[in-house]
């Protein structure tokens, strides 16, 4: 069975780039009829909380992107410990001691000598009394996993066929010297034990991949099938990382954005197949294809996502917005007519409120100068309120007899004195909906 997850750790808000991640494992696992699991990486305890837990699991909500489970690293700690024992025993976890100071002073020693700052190993060598000393002078131990030195291959799902020399790359550390377990290895155990069978993550992972391949094979795991989506810029292509606080999922769906917008956009961003809208998750998923993207950065710009929220938005039925527009205070006989006439006028859900105020409340006129005289006769002519489909027609036709305009000279003045607006619904829907008309005085 196809087996994806998507692993946030609880110390923020998810942002787009996040949302990217969760959305493509979801479609795998939605495409194949499979399970998609939701693991909160809460390892780190004292930056984990459960106010960003319970705002990741209301963000995906919100996107429709419902989880098969949910599973908690921080459950899992005695697994892990079990885990790094069965290393222990295989040779490949190893004790090491050397100071962030230390290790930074072997990193520039080896960049001067030309060589890649790549660990030297020097914890291999450390006997038991080497240990017991290093210990004795207040140094605590940590964990690196000793990587076999050959080439770890891979076909990634989008980069194609990836070679990585592992001598190139540092061991990794494991677990720190407080017991924390780190990302690369409480992933790895979960992947192994949860079958999860595809996993897409961002391109800054490749080499983190490398890495997991190899610890996934010690623990007796059968590696996942792996693909690495491009980063994420801004319009600009700027680096979108200074700027993320603004575009997390919680404000953007503040902000009035469209789930499906927001969806459609980051299904297909970065690939050959254009953005268009999508409705429900089932077609996002029919056309999805991780063949389709490519490996370079892609221009992220949130203004992009306000046709999408219009274009949705214009689409839904009256009774995706009934109680909506009952909380606007719309007279019930009056809603459905409300939600013809406002609908297409607007890109958010929240600017209804404008439009009512305006029905309800009458509008600021907006009388240009060489038009009060104009004005001045018109208006007379418009009798009070209730007004009817017929209502415009017989105002305008009155108008142009008594002052001899016509087209957009007598139609834009009259439209913006009574709805204080240049553009909007068509004036004759408008009118019925008109309680209080200002500029009659």
């Amino acid at each position: 069975m196809t087996t994806t997850r998507f692993a946030p750790s609880p110390t923020g808000h998810i942002h787009v780039g996040n949302l990217r991640t969760a959305l493509f494992n979801y479609l795998i696992a939605r495409k194949a009829g499979g399970t998609f699991i939701l693991r909160l990486d809460d390892t780190d305890q004292e930056r984990s909380k459960e106010e960003y837990a319970d705002g990741i699991k209301r963000d995906l909500e919100w996107l429709g992107l419902h989880w098969d489970r949910v599973e908690r690293q921080s459950a899992r700690l005695d697994r892990y410990a079990e885990a790094a024992d069965q290393l222990r025993e295989a040779g490949r976890l190893y004790e090491v001691f050397e100071t962030p100071t230390e290790l930074d002073l072997k990193r520039k020693k080896q960049l001067n000598m030309g060589r890649p700052p790549v660990y030297d190993r020097a914890g291999l060598n450390l006997s038991d009394a080497d240990k017991d000393r290093l210990r004795a002078e207040g140094r605590e131990g940590y964990w690196r996993f000793r990587l076999d030195q050959e080439r770890i291959e891979w076909t990634d799902g989008i980069l194609s066929d990836i070679s990585i020399d592992a001598a190139s790359v540092s061991d990794p550390v494991l677990i720190r010297a407080d017991g924390q377990v780190l990302y690369t290895f409480a992933s790895s155990v979960d992947d192994t034990d949860m079958a999860v069978t595809h996993i897409v993550r961002g391109a800054d992972h490749v080499t983190n991949t490398a890495t997991q391949i190899q610890i996934i094979r010690a623990l007796g795991g059968t590696p996942p099938a792996f693909a690495h989506h491009s980063l994420l810029t801004g319009a600009q292509g700027e680096e979108l990382s200074k700027r993320i606080g603004a575009l997390s999922i919680r404000d953007l769906r503040e902000a009035g954005v469209a789930p499906e917008a927001l969806l459609s956009m980051m299904a297909r961003l970065g690939s050959s197949q254009p953005v268009e809208l999508k409705m429900t998750l089932d077609d996002l998923a029919e056309g999805f294809d991780l063949s389709q993207f490519g490996a370079s950065p892609t221009k992220f710009d949130a203004e992009d996502l306000w046709p999408l929220t219009r274009e949705r938005n214009q689409a839904l039925p009256f009774d995706a917005v009934r109680d909506r527009i009952a909380a606007l205070g719309v007279p019930a006989d009056l809603a459905e007519r409300f939600w013809a006439v406002a609908s297409q006028n607007i890109t958010k859900l929240d600017d209804l409120a404008d439009w009512w105020t305006i029905f309800s409340q009458g509008a600021d006129p907006q009388i240009d100068p060489e038009d009060a005289d104009f004005i001045a006769q018109a208006m007379p002519l418009l009798p009070p309120p209730p007004y009817t489909d017929a209502t415009w027609g017989e105002w305008t036709a009155a108008v142009k007899d008594a002052t001899g305009r016509k087209g957009k000279g007598l139609f834009m003045p009259l439209r913006k004195a009574v709805t204080g607006q240049a553009h909007g619904p068509d004036m004759a829907q408008v009118m019925p909906l008109l309680q209080v008309v200002k500029a009659r005085g």
